[in-house]
């Protein structure tokens, strides 16, 4: 991460965004996730991310489908990564949570949630699927209501 990132809202509230959502805001704008970009505009919400998460994102950025994407919407991986740097509230990692995802590349989104008892987004069955656990562990996946200031 940079020295130039801009520092969350002191008044938002610390979400964490996994890799696909991110991509749903920034690269596809998926009408879905208006809200959520809203909320992050508006600095009712913060991403709250490490430097792995960012790592994965500009990994994944570098996918063929992701780069045709890309160049058919004009959009430079380095937009993507400045807007994920914007609304970030940048955090050290997580310990381990108690709760143990099937997919090992899912495991620092769920712990960075469960350290902070922050809500969690994400569309990931690996996730999805540890609902009722993020839950009991204070998380909240994929909360119906997104906060508007």
């Amino acid at each position: 991460m940079t020295s130039s990132e801009a520092q969350a809202k002191p008044s938002a509230q610390a979400w964490v965004i996994d890799t696909n959502i991110v991509l749903d805001l920034w690269l596809f704008e998926d009408p879905a996730t208006i809200p959520l970009r809203a909320a992050l505009q508006s600095g009712a919400i913060s991403h709250l991310a490490t430097a792995s998460m960012r790592d994965e994102l500009e990994r994944v950025l570098t996918y063929p489908h992701l780069v045709k994407r890309m160049a058919k919407s004009s959009i430079q991986a380095q937009d993507i990564l400045s807007r994920f740097d914007e609304y970030l509230l940048a955090a050290e990692p997580a310990v381990k949570a108690a709760c143990t995802c099937k997919d090992p590349d899912d495991q620092k989104f769920i712990d960075l949630a469960v350290a902070h008892a922050v809500p969690l987004l994400s569309k990931d069955n690996a996730i999805l699927c540890m609902k009722k656990r993020l839950f009991q562990s204070g998380v909240v996946l994929n909360p119906s209501e997104i906060p508007a200031l």
